[in-house]
């Protein structure tokens, strides 16, 4: 029996004893979703690296370890949640503790129709008509393994909303906290709706607390589903700074309505194996859609980044721009598809995947992917792979800059276009810091 073929049954398992363990209360229609994704994880089981999305990507780290379920809650203090939130969007924070919403370490911000961020679990206790409603409009788990076992052992999450032709002043912070002793999973659900007319930010932030003296073992398996209603502005802000020892897997969804505007920000400055998918479909005329990302490999991590545009309707616009910086012997991988229907005249899409190696034993596979089905179209794609310019560098040591600082400074500049772009100077200047901190331990 193959290592994967046992953690597939491994899961199964588990599944079992935590369908057990569901209260009678629970709505009827949550047991028949956890049911149906159960049995297609089942078929599907873990990927494997003879799958062509998968090519780059061997999920045996992650199939070799034993994880529990979540099971009470975690000894944190509000003090070290503070520690590793943004300070600045503090006012309206919102934790969750291994997938579980933990409102005795969160300071909610209400706006006038009430609080912005709701938990799922209470939600299927006090509205599971709505919960139902909002669950059936997510995208199909067809083909994403990860997204299915997410599904399956659905318990709690957040439900994010931005009312109606409301301008939400204050960014939304949610921040997902992977902590215990022992190797543990963590599966929250994200809801995301934009409704009509509205604007916001929302940061969904994924940290690792490691228990003292420990270097426990996570995995985070996220599922995000986003609705950007007709004339609605959203900003989704995806830090993932988790520890080396958590392995990382991201499934977004985004469906955009006419003359909406949605861009996403990946920021990935952690995790061990990190596999992000991230999906756009621009549903009616008038969509437009920006995708930005950083990923910072090093030692031997793994940065896999898929993302798809859908151009399903005339006249949208997406630009999509994403840079890697890999050192030591980190591995990165991008694969961007833009797909422009038949009907999808007076589309204009451009992407692009600039990356820098730093390290010797670095490597980046590429794939930028554009399949246009429609003849009035301004599409164009592109890759670059290189290493730091010697004359800058050569320039910058002339000026009394040590090696080490110079090459830092240039790799700086490299990221500074994606970070400048994020939402919030406050923010730009945190995961700058950020990145910094972590590029002088990357053997720059």
């Amino acid at each position: 029996m193959s290592t994967r073929t046992e953690a597939r049954d491994r899961f199964l398992s588990d599944w079992e004893a935590f369908e057990h363990q569901r209260g009678a209360q629970e709505p009827a229609f949550l047991g028949q979703l956890r049911r149906g994704a159960r049995d297609q994880f089942a078929e599907l089981g873990l990927p494997s690296s003879r799958q062509e999305e998968w090519r780059y990507t061997n999920v045996r780290p992650l199939a070799e370890t034993t994880f529990e379920q979540p099971s009470g809650t975690p000894e944190i203090t509000r003090e070290r949640v503070e520690e590793i939130s943004f300070p600045v969007f503090a006012c309206s924070l919102f934790v969750f503790v291994n997938g579980r919403y933990a409102p005795e370490l969160s300071t909610p911000q209400a706006l006038a129709g009430g609080l912005p961020v709701e938990s799922l679990a209470q939600l299927a206790v006090e509205s599971p008509d709505r919960l139902e409603q909002l669950l059936a409009e997510a995208a199909s788990l067809k083909g994403h393994p990860f997204a299915a076992l997410n599904t399956a052992f659905l318990e709690d999450g957040a439900l994010v909303t931005l009312p109606r032709d409301t301008d939400v002043g204050h960014a939304i912070h949610l921040v997902f906290v992977s902590s215990g002793c022992v190797p543990t999973i963590s599966q929250p659900r994200v809801v995301v709706r934009a409704e009509q007319g509205s604007r916001g930010h929302v940061i969904q932030d994924h940290v690792s607390l490691a228990h003292p003296g420990e270097g426990a073992i996570h995995f985070s398996n996220t599922v995000t589903d986003v609705v950007v209603e007709a004339n609605a502005e959203l900003d989704l802000v995806l830090v993932q700074r988790e520890g080396e020892g958590t392995h990382v897997v991201s499934n977004t969804n985004v469906r955009q309505e006419r003359d909406s505007r949605f861009a996403c920000h990946t920021m990935t400055l952690g995790g061990n194996l990190v596999r992000n998918d991230l999906e756009v479909l621009l549903a009616a005329e008038g969509a437009d859609c920006t995708l930005n990302g950083l990923f910072l490999g090093r030692h031997s991590q793994l940065v896999d980044n898929h993302t798809l545009v859908d151009h399903a309707m005339p006249n949208c616009s997406s630009r999509e721009l994403y840079k890697g910086i890999l050192a030591d012997d980190a591995r990165g991988v991008f694969r961007g598809r833009v797909i422009v229907r038949p009907d999808a005249q007076k589309t204009n899409a451009s992407q692009s995947n600039p990356n820098i190696l730093l390290g010797d034993g670095a490597e980046i596979n590429t794939k930028p992917q554009l399949e246009i089905h429609a003849d009035d179209v301004k599409c164009s794609h592109g890759s670059a792979i290189g290493r730091i310019d010697e004359e800058a560098l050569f320039y910058l040591r002339t000026r009394g800059i040590g090696a080490g600082a110079a090459r830092a400074l240039l790799t700086r500049g490299f990221a500074h276009e994606v970070i400048a772009a994020l939402p919030h100077h406050a923010l730009t200047d945190a995961l700058g810091a950020m990145l910094d901190e972590r590029l002088r331990g990357a053997g720059t």
